[in-house]
C-alpha cells in the first residue's frame, strides 16, 4: 500500500459518494460525514462534473477520483468498489452527494453489517420516521420493483432504489465483478446479491427531499427505468447460481 494512502487510512471503512455536478452541496455533505465517521476515509467519485465538484470536495477534506466524463451512477459506484478492494478496505458505506441521504444514519448502517450477520445493509426511507414524497411514476418504479425483489428474495423489501447503504468485503468483491450494472444498480442488485448467497437487511434511515430538482429517476426517465430493470432482473434469473 502506498506511503500516502496508509496515513489517510485512519481504519477499514471507506465512504464512497458519487457526485455529478453537486459543487453546491459536497462540501457541505463531505464535512457531515467526517463528523459522523472520522475514522473512515471519504472517497467522492467525481462522475465527468463539469462544475466545481472536484475542487469543493477536495478543498472539504475528501479523496477524489474523477472520470474523464459521466459514465453512470453504477460505474462510479463501482469504481469505489474497486478501490475499496485494491487497497484492503473491509467495509463500504456508500451515499449520495446531494445532501438527501442524512449522514447521521451512517453508524447504524455499519453496525449492521458488523454485527447484524448480513453482507449489505440497505438504508430503507419508508422505514425511518416522517413521510418521504415521491413523484408517481418513479413511485410505481418502486412499489413494482420492491414487490418483485421481495418474492425472489423472501424478504420484504420497502426501498428498492435506495443508494444508502453499508457494505461488507464479500459484498465489495462481489460488487466489483462484471455483472454489476453501469446505470441503474437498484432491485436487480439486490436480486443478485440474493442468487449469489449474500445476506441483506433493511434499516430504518432519515432521507432529506431532493433540493436541487435533479433526478436520474426525473422525467420520463422512470419509463426506461422500469424497462431496464424488468431486463436486468430477467437476465439476472437466466444466469446460473
Amino acid at each position: 500500500m502506498p506511503e500516502s494512502l496508509r496515513n489517510e487510512k485512519k481504519e477499514n471503512i471507506l465512504v464512497v459518494i458519487p457526485a455529478l455536478n453537486e459543487a453546491e452541496q459536497i462540501a457541505h455533505v463531505v464535512q457531515q460525514v467526517k463528523k459522523e465517521v472520522p475514522e473512515a476515509l471519504v472517497l467522492v467519485v467525481n462522475d465527468g462534473s463539469t462544475d466545481q465538484t472536484e475542487q469543493k470536495a477536495l478543498a472539504a477534506g475528501a479523496k477524489v477520483l474523477s472520470h474523464p466524463f459521466n459514465m453512470g451512477y453504477g460505474v462510479a459506484l463501482q469504481t469505489g468498489y474497486k478501490y475499496a478492494l485494491q487497497y484492503g478496505f473491509d467495509y463500504v458505506l456508500q451515499m449520495d452527494g446531494d445532501g438527501q441521504h442524512d449522514p447521521r444514519y451512517l453508524q447504524g448502517l455499519l453496525k449492521e453489517v458488523q454485527e447484524g450477520g448480513v453482507d449489505v445493509a440497505i438504508g430503507s426511507r419508508f422505514l425511518g420516521e416522517g413521510e418521504y414524497q415521491v413523484p408517481l411514476l418513479r413511485r410505481v418504479g418502486m412499489r413494482l420493483f420492491g414487490f418483485i425483489a421481495s418474492r425472489l428474495s423472501g424478504q420484504k423489501i420497502t426501498d428498492p432504489t435506495s443508494g444508502y447503504q453499508a457494505l461488507n468485503r464479500k459484498a465489495i468483491e462481489f460488487c466489483t465483478r462484471d455483472v454489476f450494472p453501469g446505470d441503474y444498480p437498484d432491485a436487480d442488485v439486490l436480486v443478485m446479491l440474493h442468487r449469489a448467497g449474500l445476506r441483506f437487511r433493511e434499516v430504518p434511515v432519515g432521507m432529506h427531499p431532493n433540493l436541487n430538482g435533479r433526478s436520474m429517476h426525473s422525467g420520463l426517465k422512470p419509463l426506461y427505468y422500469i424497462y431496464k430493470m424488468l431486463l436486468s432482473i430477467m437476465l439476472n434469473l437466466m444466469r446460473k447460481k
